[in-house]
């Protein structure tokens, strides 16, 4: 009895012996490892979305209680004058104090060219916010004037629209008044890119309000949190709340937590329905070859070469499925935009989500391969030898 292994090439060969039986195996393979790509690709878009949004050197005042919801935070409209003269930490240039007063709500949004209300996000700035966001970049038109919106690059993605609906020189409605698109801007995949920014005033004067939602402010270089947390503790009439940005997003991400187990158990059932897929596919790749494994077991070749050489094939067109879903998913999925309730974040299909995707689709492979191999090397080889 032979001792060895079946040659590489035999296997390989074999692949293309059956040409259709190999496409719908690959494909099969393919848009299961394409589905786990997705879904990564999406966790992983959230959690840069979170990551970036937060600067380390950027602190927020806002009601005391009011947690994530920072649309429901309500602070005196003096805060800003107060926090700016009462603590020395705060970066200063030019005899302007980086102190940004901001009025952030959710509210129905129309587009020009639609009389649907959708959902969006509108922060009311004034010209002293993009000192402190300083991930904030216009791309396109200007700075909003009385009456203009400046949109950021997700925005679109956000309220449900085509990208042109917020293009320099559209219009849109909100809180009852018509607004003019001067701009657009990025923030870096952050999360103000899913927003509309408009002039502080004209926020406040379209949704009668004349108090703020938060303060944001740029600590200088010895500045720290602990003088701005000291401040709101001291000012107990004004309960206020101070958080540092990036302490806000990280609970932000505890928060979304739970949805990201549950993308993950997502997965992990697509890739356990794959592997059912995966058996009956190689169920049937297998029983028509019955015949040939016995011819191959009465010249010599013992069981464990043949399973070998099974697996062999099966690992191959994996591995090849797999990396047609990440390029497809590289040039066709990575880069869309998604919306959530926070906001919007586009699809990312890096490293971590490519290794998942490609991984579990060799594991298919694999795991499919093995069980109908088993069974049917068990059969005799004079009765195998009688299969049709």
């Amino acid at each position: 009895m032979f001792r060895r292994f079946l040659p590489w090439d035999y296997g390989v060969r074999n692949l293309f012996r059956r040409p259709s039986r190999s496409l719908l195996t690959l494909g099969a393979l393919g848009i299961v490892s394409m589905l786990v790509l997705v879904i990564v690709g999406s966790i992983r878009g959230l959690e840069q979305s979170l990551s970036t949004s937060g600067d380390p050197q950027v602190a927020l005042v806002f009601a005391l209680g009011a947690g994530e919801g920072l649309e429901n935070s309500s602070v005196p409209a003096q805060t800003p004058d107060l926090l700016a003269a009462s603590l020395p930490a705060v970066q200063r240039r030019y005899g302007q104090k980086h102190v940004s007063a901001e009025l952030y709500l959710a509210t129905q949004v129309r587009t020009g060219d639609d009389d649907r209300s959708l959902l969006g996000l509108v922060r009311g700035v004034t010209h002293v916010a993009p000192l402190v966001r300083r991930q904030v970049r216009i791309v396109e038109g200007k700075w909003p004037g009385p009456g203009e919106v400046l949109a950021g690059s997700l925005a679109p993605a956000k309220l449900g629209c085509p990208a042109e609906s917020l293009s320099p020189g559209r219009q849109v409605r909100f809180e009852g008044r018509v607004w003019r698109i001067s701009g657009r801007f990025t923030a870096g995949g952050s999360s103000f890119d899913s927003e509309l920014w408009c002039p502080l005033a004209d926020l406040q004067q379209a949704t009668k309000r004349q108090d703020l939602s938060l303060v944001a402010m740029l600590l200088g270089p010895g500045g720290s949190m602990a003088e701005v947390a000291m401040f709101c503790k001291q000012r107990r009439d004004l309960a206020l709340e101070a958080l540092s940005e990036t302490a806000y997003y990280q609970s932000l991400e505890k928060h979304y937590r739970p949805v990201r187990l549950v993308a993950w158990l997502v997965a992990a059932l697509v890739a356990a329905a794959g592997v059912f897929a995966g058996l009956n596919t190689m169920y049937g790749a297998v029983a028509g070859r019955t015949r040939e494994l016995a011819t191959l077991q009465a010249l010599g070749f013992r069981r464990g070469a043949l399973v070998v050489s099974l697996v062999q094939e099966a690992a191959l067109l994996a591995s090849a499925g797999s990396l047609v879903a990440a390029l497809v998913a590289l040039i066709a999925v990575n880069g869309i935009a998604l919306r959530f309730t926070m906001g919007a974040f586009t699809l990312r299909i890096d490293g971590v989500a490519i290794l998942v995707g490609c991984g579990t689709g060799l594991m298919l492979g694999v795991c499919g391969a093995i069980p109908p191999a088993v069974r049917a090397l068990r059969l005799p080889v004079a009765e195998s030898l009688k299969a049709v």
